[in-house]
C-alpha cells in the first residue's frame, strides 16, 4: 500500500491544477500561446472556472473592441489605489481558479494581473493605441477568439 489515500477534493484539484493556458501579443504582433494542458472541447460541467471566466472575458473583449476607432485599443482600467490602467496583449487561466492579464501601462512597461475568479471585476476601457500613427490598432479579443478555435479542433 504505497499509494497515498486522497480525498474528492485533493483528486479534483491534482485532475485541474496541471491544465494552464495563455495568449498573449508581442510588441510585433505575433501570437504566443502557452499551453500546459491542451483545451478541448468540453461540456461547461467539465470546465474550471478559470477556463469558462477566460471564454467569456474573450467575448467581451471582442464586443468591446467593436465599439473602438482606429487610435484605440483595449485596456483594463483599475479600480484601487492610482495604478491606472493596462493595455491587454493577452490573457490566460490556470485551473482551477486563476485568470491572468498580460499587457503593459502607459509608459511601456510590462504588466501582469493574476487574479482569483473569485475576486474577477474587469474593467474594459479604450486606449490610444500605441505604435505608429499608420499601423493598425492591435485587436486581441479575435487574436484571443481564433486562438480558443483552433484549440478547439485540436
Amino acid at each position: 500500500m504505497d499509494e497515498d489515500i486522497k480525498t474528492t477534493a485533493e483528486a479534483i484539484e491534482a485532475a485541474a491544477l496541471p491544465e494552464a493556458y495563455a495568449v498573449h501579443v508581442d510588441k510585433q504582433g505575433n501570437v504566443k500561446s502557452d499551453r500546459a494542458k491542451g483545451i478541448a472541447k468540453k461540456s461547461l460541467a467539465d470546465k474550471s472556472p478559470a477556463e469558462w471566466a477566460y471564454e467569456r472575458i474573450v467575448m467581451y473583449i471582442q464586443k468591446f473592441e467593436e465599439t473602438l476607432d482606429s487610435n484605440e485599443e483595449v485596456g483594463m482600467g483599475f479600480a484601487a489605489g492610482h495604478v491606472g490602467s493596462l493595455r491587454i496583449q493577452g490573457m490566460g487561466f490556470f485551473a482551477p481558479d486563476m485568470i491572468t492579464f498580460y499587457g503593459e501601462d502607459g509608459e511601456g512597461n510590462s504588466m501582469q494581473l493574476v487574479q482569483h475568479v473569485s475576486q474577477l471585476n474587469v474593467m474594459l476601457v479604450a486606449e490610444q493605441k500605441s505604435g505608429e500613427p499608420e499601423e493598425a490598432p492591435q485587436r486581441i479579443g479575435f487574436k484571443l477568439a481564433e486562438d480558443l478555435e483552433e484549440a478547439k479542433k485540436g
